[in-house]
């Protein structure tokens, strides 16, 4: 986890009104920690939410998109103090949100992180501990020390 999220890019947000407001917040969070274009990233990111979305259940999101100016897995993650509908396959709002940036040809290494930051999340006890925190360096050190043990 800790070689695809910076400690910069983790946050609590305290609000956004909409799926699509979070959206341009998460992009041009990306585009002030790694200088990407934010509007490239919203695009990236709204084309991708089109297809279907990525909001997963149980109140987390992992947004995702392949992204030609990034040469490297990127993440982010956002805790939101209030939950906004994200269009979830259980209906739940969401306040736990993962972004990942792709390069466009980065297949393997793509699936791998998305599969690690959903193995994460799935846990019911790493989305409690980061539900009840709202310090970006906790949240960070949550997430980063879980997915170790997740992977051991």
């Amino acid at each position: 986890m800790s070689e695809i999220l910076e400690a910069g890019a983790v946050r609590f947000a305290i609000s956004v009104s909409s799926k699509k407001r979070l959206l341009q917040d998460i992009s041009d969070h990306a585009s002030d920690v790694y200088g990407l274009s934010a509007a490239q990233v919203f695009s990236a990111l709204q084309d991708r939410e089109n297809l279907g979305t990525t909001g997963v259940g149980r109140g987390v999101a992992i947004p995702h998109a392949r992204f030609a100016d990034v040469d490297r897995i990127v993440g982010m993650f956002t805790r939101l103090e209030k939950p906004v509908n994200f269009e979830s396959l259980d209906r739940q709002p969401v306040d736990l949100v993962f972004t990942l940036l792709a390069p466009t040809n980065d297949s393997p290494e793509h699936l791998q992180a998305l599969a690690l930051v959903s193995r994460t999340l799935r846990s019911g006890e790493i989305c409690s501990k980061l539900r009840a925190n709202s310090r970006a360096d906790t949240i960070f050190s949550i997430l980063t020390e879980s997915a170790k043990s997740q992977a051991a």
